[in-house]
């Protein structure tokens, strides 16, 4: 069993920045691939970033790319997004998550065995 617990969400201005955090506790957190995702409202859950075990290689979804930056810190079993140039559309609850055994994409929110209970995040324009 695994928890994984987020912070770091709020209130931003559209330009503005919010670097999101996620620890994790319960499994061997240095072996497994994390990701991101997030539900603006109304819209379902989607991908937004991944970083393999060893943070050696990160994926992002094209509406992000260049402005999210994913990283993790193994020591303290914790993943970060950083979010620069933030907008309006990026409004959303934003979700961690522990990707299983499974050789299911990474953008695929079923390959995630377990997930943080989310941080809002909301942008002003």
């Amino acid at each position: 069993q695994e928890q994984l617990v987020e912070s770091g969400g709020g209130l931003v201005q559209a330009g503005g920045s919010l670097r999101l955090s996620c620890a994790a506790s319960g499994r061997t957190f240095s072996t497994y691939l994390m990701g991101w995702f997030r539900r603006a409202p109304g819209k379902e859950r989607e991908f937004v970033a991944a970083i393999t075990s060893s943070g050696a290689s990160t994926y992002y979804a094209d509406s992000v790319k260049g402005r999210f930056t994913i990283s993790r810190d193994n020591a303290k079993n914790t993943v970060f997004l950083q979010m620069n140039s933030l907008g309006p559309e990026d409004t959303a609850v934003y979700y961690c998550a522990s990707r299983g055994p499974t050789f299911m994409s990474y953008a695929n929110e079923r390959a995630y065995s377990y997930w943080g209970q989310g941080t809002q995040v909301t942008v002003s324009s």
